[in-house]
């Protein structure tokens, strides 16, 4: 059998110049290195790694060639003109993550309350509206550690968000202040009629302190903090923070801000329709009318398809669910105002299922009354039906 084909190897001695003297600056550089101790002094070290035969070849750059793009995690330098806000926006998420744990722990006080209500008053415990209250406080709590999170790692989503959720919590304790007004006139009736009988009735100095404490929380808990947050969050030093450090675009940059905070209320309603009927009995005003039972079961499922539908038009910018919006919004105040003007309040509360104790205070107090309802269904429709006209400008011409 044949012998194989020997290699012919030139000797080291045979090689270019050139090559044997930056082989001899290698092996002299891979062994040699400082050391800690006296300045200069140097030490034997081996790094194989770096000799020639394992040095990788590259070329040398060209200028004209594009810049490769950086790595979604390295933050990118922010512009001259903005400052930094990574403690802002991690001081902040800290304190959402407070408020979330907050509304963690109103659902057992809830449950306490309702417990102690019921052994006090003799009824039994509403377990469908404890349920609600438990899935909505439970749903706010998760909700705010998790966006509360994105802002401590300066994520984009996080901070849109937030300014969405700030902006939505002030526009609702400017209304709450407004319902406050009326409410705040009845504290006394409204205290009188939880007293139990032959109790004496509460000072009129201390009913005074009690109405501006509770109109103060409600100031602060509703307008202040929102308020704040909503300040901070609306910066243009922290939009270009997160931008900064989060380059990738995100979910929330595909529909502008104003758009996407509607397509998110709608889309957050539909589970609460879909409660409903389990809650208060399907009881829904429908054009002068309670439905109730199946009638207003299948009325609450076409409110939650079309607020589903609608929810997700709106998202991808299609015109169609703007306009299904605009017509279910006033066909809808429309028959709250014609049912509320014709029919009694204690009819609905019936059908509700509220208990004889509750009932008999709503007619002691006379609130909330019709007027009040029709006129809110109006307050409601007017403003909201200006802010859809004006979202109209961010939607595509066709479908």
């Amino acid at each position: 059998m044949p012998d194989p084909p020997t290699r012919n190897l030139r000797p080291s001695s045979h090689r270019q110049p050139a090559v044997a003297a930056n082989t001899k600056l290698v092996t002299i550089a891979t062994f040699i290195h400082l050391v800690p101790g006296e300045p200069g002094a140097p030490r034997t070290v081996f790094r194989p790694e770096l000799t020639v035969e394992n040095q990788p070849t590259t070329k040398p750059m060209d200028p004209a060639a594009p810049t490769p793009p950086s790595s979604p995690r390295s933050p990118a330098p922010l512009p001259a003109e903005f400052k930094d806000r990574r403690t802002g926006l991690q001081i902040f998420g800290a304190f959402t993550i407070v408020l979330g744990v907050l509304f963690a722990l109103l659902i057992p006080m809830m449950i306490l309350g309702q417990t102690l209500n019921a052994k006090a008053t003799g009824t039994p415990v509403r377990f469908r509206e404890l349920f609600f209250l438990i899935v909505l406080y439970g749903g706010m709590a998760t909700a705010l550690v998790w966006v509360g999170i994105g802002s401590c790692l300066i994520r984009r989503w996080a901070r849109a968000l937030l300014l969405m959720g700030s902006a939505s919590g002030l526009v609702i304790g400017a209304g709450s202040m407004v319902v406050l007004a009326f409410v705040l006139p009845q504290f006394g009736a409204l205290i009188k009629s939880a007293q139990p009988a032959g109790a004496p009735p509460l000072a009129e100095a201390a009913q005074t302190v009690a109405m501006i404490l509770i109109g103060g929380m409600v100031f602060v808990i509703y307008v202040v903090l929102p308020g704040v947050w909503f300040l901070f969050y609306r910066s243009p030093h922290v939009k270009a923070t997160c931008e900064a450090h989060d380059p990738v675009p995100r979910w929330t940059d595909a529909c502008p801000l104003p758009v996407l905070t509607v397509s998110l209320w709608l889309a957050l309603g539909v589970p609460m329709l879909l409660l409903m009927p389990v809650i208060y009995h399907s009881v829904l005003p429908c054009f002068g009318v309670f439905l109730s039972g199946w009638p207003g079961t299948l009325g609450y499922l076409v409110l939650a398809t079309v607020w589903a539908w609608s929810a997700r038009a709106l998202y991808r910018l299609d015109v169609r669910g703007w306009w299904v919006l605009v017509i279910a919004i006033c066909l809808l105040s429309l028959s709250h105002v014609l049912t509320y003007a014709q029919r009694d309040l204690m009819e609905m509360y019936s059908l509700m299922g509220l208990p004889e104790q509750q009932l008999e205070q709503f007619k002691k107090l006379n609130f909330p009354s019709r007027g009040m309802m029709l006129w809110g269904s109006v307050f409601f429709l007017v403003p909201f039906l200006g802010y859809l006209i004006y979202l109209r400008k961010f939607f595509r011409r066709s479908a």
